[in-house]
């Protein structure tokens, strides 16, 4: 049934129950009218309206559902649908709805793969540029200094070491971001061990306490899983590090019977009822790509704790 005959056959119950009651009611209208028909008459009335009002809440309620699932539908949790009531006016826009959420998040995907693949592309350019155009120019700065410092006088030698000193450390640190740019151990040796230098990387250069469990003997990943993987974790472990003030993280890899789940869990304050960043919505942007369910909830101990699943190759999300 089309919106417009049930809301016309909702009214017509109405009116013709009103209409029967004043055909069979010993009722009667006087003229002028009398104070006792005038009470009867607001009555009849006000029954009249709350029944309509009524029968229109429960004939336009999957209207209802629908506006509130367009007010907090969200392409980064695909899935979200309405049921469809049976047939007429109301379930094809609730179907056409659904039919568009499917359009929509099918294009999401798509077009967060092309924009995470041209920034990943960009990250290996600006990582190579570092290591190749600022690494060898800061080492030859550093040889330089070397050369200068055997040379100079006594009194301008130590100044020359402290130099030596701090170009040594901005070289180190260059090569640490190029690193995190461009994760190269995790082309060369793999996931298992790219994590275990990362976790060993945060470990070093902050205050937290990294503790890794890392599974092994994991089902076979591609390479763009491994990627989403990698980076799920690195952004939990800068989050746990910038704005947690964590003293601990746990980062976890294990195996399932349907894939992997990695879990990165501080012991931080928390996250509250604070607006998803960036950082978040990437996260959820890669799990899109890889077919992974992420998850964000508190931890055990009070802090937060971000869990990517990932189904092994082959298997459905």
């Amino acid at each position: 049934m089309s919106l417009f005959w049930r809301i016309f056959g909702l009214n017509a119950l109405v009116l013709g129950t009103a209409t029967a009651l004043l055909l069979w009611a010993p009722v009667t209208v006087s003229v002028p009218v009398l104070l006792t028909e005038a009470v009867i008459l607001v009555a009849g009335l006000a029954v009249m309206l709350v029944a309509n009002g009524a029968l229109l809440r429960i004939g336009l309620a999957p209207l209802e559902r629908l506006t509130r699932e367009m007010t907090t539908v969200d392409l980064l949790r695909p899935g979200q649908r309405l049921p469809v009531p049976g047939n007429g006016g109301v379930a094809e826009l609730i179907r056409a709805f659904n039919d568009m959420l499917d359009r929509l998040e099918a294009e999401r995907a798509t077009s967060s793969a092309r924009a995470l693949s041209a920034q990943e592309s960009e990250r290996r350019r600006i990582a190579q540029e570092l290591h190749d155009e600022v690494g060898q120019s800061m080492t030859a700065v550093l040889l330089g200094l070397k050369r200068v410092a055997d040379r100079a006088p006594e009194p301008l030698r130590a100044e020359v070491r402290q130099a030596q000193e701090i170009t040594r450390s901005s070289l180190d640190e260059v090569r640490r971001l190029a690193r995190r740019l461009r994760p190269g151990v995790l082309e060369d040796l793999g996931l298992v061990s790219a994590l275990t230098s990362l976790a060993d990387d945060f470990a070093t250069h902050t205050e937290l306490t990294v503790r890794r469990r890392l599974d092994a003997d994991l089902p076979p990943l591609d390479r763009q899983t491994e990627l989403v993987l990698y980076r799920v974790a690195q952004e939990g472990l800068t989050n746990a590090a910038r704005h947690a003030d964590a003293a601990r993280v746990d980062l976890v890899l294990r195996r399932v019977p349907d894939g992997v789940v990695l879990s990165v869990e501080d012991d931080g304050r928390g996250v509250g009822v604070a607006r998803e960043g960036a950082g978040i919505r990437g996260m959820r942007e890669r799990a899109l790509l890889s077919g992974a369910a992420l998850d964000i909830a508190p931890g055990r101990g009070g802090g937060t704790r971000v869990s990517l699943s990932v189904p092994a190759a082959g298997r459905p999300a």
